[in-house]
């Protein structure tokens, strides 16, 4: 979320201010004129404004004309010490959101502006909602790689292997590639060669003539007749029966082929992409896939990655999928919480961009608020966060409770020891808390996890807490709460 921006000449003003909304997890910039937040404003925009109406210079009411000029869904809150009506038209007819009188209650103040923040945002989904759905979304490196590659292939009928594991959005990119290519006016076909049959995938990639097998009463076009002048997208390849893979050899080689029973050899003129989540060089070796076919197949290879490994694309995405789930069912975009999105961010989703997508639907189904929380997270991401919970209490555990003897070195350790060493040791410990009737035992083990995991940020940082906190990735205000709550005051620097 962006920072609240607050702009006032008095300065324990914007001191009171700041320190209120900094303790509600706010981030916040502050101005003492109308000319430094014009200024700002080519570099950055706020959630919210908070503006003092009598200033040195430009005064709030034309602050609020010029800022609204830019920025027409920007909540501005105009504050004054006159309580005066022309001061209130003047503000509401400026299109402020809301008027201030000071002096103003502290909590109240904070409510208001929290309001303006909630309207904000909503404001961002319904402008999300309105935009055109975009075909792909990424920004990590490896994605921006695969769009460059898309670039340079697009006026190309070059064959395209694409790999990468399943839900990483294979079928997207072979769209992509045809929409942008000399054929993009022809027919895009795809077909699953591993969710067809074998006695029937020849029929459905060649077509039959009638009387061809029983059943078949009628002459049948194949998808190489139905892309014809198109593309055909031949997913998961690697799972193509042996035999079958000579005829698509065939077809590669010289663009003839025959229907099923028929005797008339067919032309057809098609750009094939193939995808597959499999090793087709271990397939190969195996004799499981036919070598002149994998290098037929494999002029332009395209890797795409899995999730996991473009981590900062989670909450575009995340986004993109509330708000495309809202709109097949019709209902508002829910919004997701940073916290929620950091929890996301550290799971692996061993089922790709797909099950992130899933997930989106699920939360606009079952989430009980607008704005999704961490706790409204299904189990398996819940059940994620504890068992990296327990895994840093486990390593956390002081030096000398370790025999000196055994301990390996760090690097030697990492390699050795199992990734669910901690689990035996987590369950112990829930079970001898629960049995001994504790209450309140998530909030005590998750304390002590928080507490060990900002002290060990803040001796490899030497007490620096802005960096501590962004190698944690957390907020700094969140990390200043943190420090206080759990009296590590004397481990940190300001």
């Amino acid at each position: 979320m962006k920072p609240i921006w607050i702009v006032d000449d008095d300065q324990s003003i914007r001191f009171v201010l700041e320190r209120a909304l900094q303790r509600e997890e706010f981030t916040v910039r502050s101005f003492s004129n109308a000319r430094d937040v014009l200024a700002a404003l080519d570099d950055d925009e706020p959630q919210v404004l908070v503006s003092d109406i009598r200033m040195p210079g430009a005064s709030g009411i034309d602050l609020l004309g010029k800022v609204k000029a830019r920025l027409p869904g920007l909540p501005v809150i105009i504050m004054t010490a006159f309580s005066d009506l022309d001061s209130a038209v003047s503000a509401f007819q400026g299109g402020a959101f809301e008027y201030l009188p000071k002096p103003f209650d502290l909590t109240k103040a904070v409510e208001l502006i929290r309001r303006a923040v909630d309207e904000s945002l909503r404001e961002e989904v319904r402008e999300s909602a309105e935009k055109p759905m975009p075909e792909m979304l990424g920004q990590a490196p490896a994605m921006q790689d695969v769009f460059r590659a898309i670039g340079r292939l697009s006026q190309s009928n070059v064959t395209v292997m694409i790999t990468g594991e399943s839900g990483s959005g294979k079928e997207l990119v072979a769209r992509a590639l045809h929409k942008h290519s000399p054929r993009a006016q022809g027919p895009f076909i795809a077909i699953n060669t591993a969710a067809i049959p074998k006695d029937l995938l020849e029929s459905e990639l060649f077509g039959h003539e009638r009387g061809a097998f029983t059943g078949a009463q009628t002459m049948r076009r194949g998808r190489f007749e139905q892309a014809d002048g198109g593309t055909l997208f031949l997913d998961e390849i690697g799972d193509m029966p042996f035999d079958l893979q000579t005829r698509l050899l065939r077809v590669l080689s010289d663009g003839q082929f025959y229907r099923v029973g028929g005797h008339q050899p067919l032309k057809t003129n098609v750009r094939v992409i193939a995808a597959t989540h499999q090793n087709l060089e271990e397939r190969v070796r195996l004799g499981a896939f036919r070598e002149d076919l994998f290098h037929r197949l494999n002029v332009i290879r395209l890797r795409l990655p899995a999730l996991r490994e473009r981590r900062e694309d989670i909450p575009m995405l995340t986004r993109f999928f509330l708000q495309k789930s809202a709109r097949e069912l019709g209902v508002e975009a829910k919004r997701i919480a940073d916290a929620a999105i950091v929890q996301l961010q550290s799971f692996d989703f061993p089922g790709n961009v797909r099950q992130l997508e899933n997930l989106c639907h699920w939360l606009t189904v079952m989430a009980p608020a607008q704005v999704v929380e961490p706790k409204d997270l299904p189990p398996e991401l819940l059940g994620a966060a504890v068992a990296r919970a327990a895994a840093a209490l486990a390593s956390a555990a002081p030096a000398d409770a370790q025999p000196a003897a055994a301990a390996p070195a760090p690097a030697a350790a990492a390699q050795a020891t199992p990734s669910g060493f901690w689990l035996p040791d987590l369950e112990r410990e829930a079970r001898r808390r629960l049995e001994a009737g504790e209450t309140g035992v998530w909030d005590a083990l998750s304390e002590q996890f928080e507490g060990q995991l900002i002290r060990t940020a803040l001796a490899i940082t030497r007490g620096r807490r802005i960096e501590a906190a962004q190698k944690l990735g957390i907020g700094r205000n969140t990390i200043t709460r943190k420090i206080q709550q759990f009296g590590l005051d004397d481990d940190a620097e300001p």
